[in-house]
């Protein structure tokens, strides 16, 4: 099962990248997580590119990437009470792929504390047509001190707790419910 790993932070010791990585660090057999790197290479979204004959490169890796996946597991940070705009410049993006309806996404979140985003990231990608799989989310406990990836990998029940979410996940995608 190929799964592939969206941060929305761009910041370089990001909370979200970290869980990601602890992710894939305990990653069950069955499953191959990769992290996708592109987001600030990706130039703005413009309907007149969103076209395969104009695709810009890195929207073309992107969208390939996706659609190669067999689902997403998304970590994004709240700014201002929105998503970070490199991040919905992403998701512009990915609209255009004729693979995403029906995607299968879990989303991952660093902290508790966000209070608009994980709404709004719902609703857009449940207007994208993606199948977001509740059961198969995860929010890091808000007891969680320091978030680095191995300390998160390392933590006992935070990594069976990962682990249990990402096999609900593969379960989910392989049953196409």
């Amino acid at each position: 099962m190929k799964l592939l790993a969206l941060c929305g932070s761009l910041r370089t010791g990001s909370s979200n990248r970290a869980l990601l990585e602890a992710a894939r660090q305990v990653q069950p057999d069955n499953i191959e997580i990769s992290i996708y790197d592109g987001i600030a290479a990706l130039p703005h979204f413009s309907p007149d590119l969103d076209d395969n004959a104009l695709l810009p490169d890195a929207a073309k890796v992107l969208r390939q990437r996706v659609e190669d996946a067999d689902g997403l597991v998304i970590s994004c940070p709240e700014y201002m009470h929105c998503l970070p705009g490199s991040f919905k410049n992403a998701l512009d993006w990915m609209v255009g792929s004729e693979k995403f309806p029906g995607k299968a996404v879990a989303l991952f979140q660093a902290t508790s504390r966000h209070e608009h985003v994980p709404a709004l990231l719902r609703d857009v990608l449940k207007t994208m047509a993606a199948d977001v799989v509740e059961e198969a989310s995860f929010v890091l406990p808000a007891t969680t001190n320091r978030i680095e990836a191995d300390g998160l990998a390392a933590d006992p029940e935070i990594a069976a707790a990962i682990r249990d979410k990402l096999q609900c996940f593969a379960g989910r995608i392989r049953s196409g419910i």
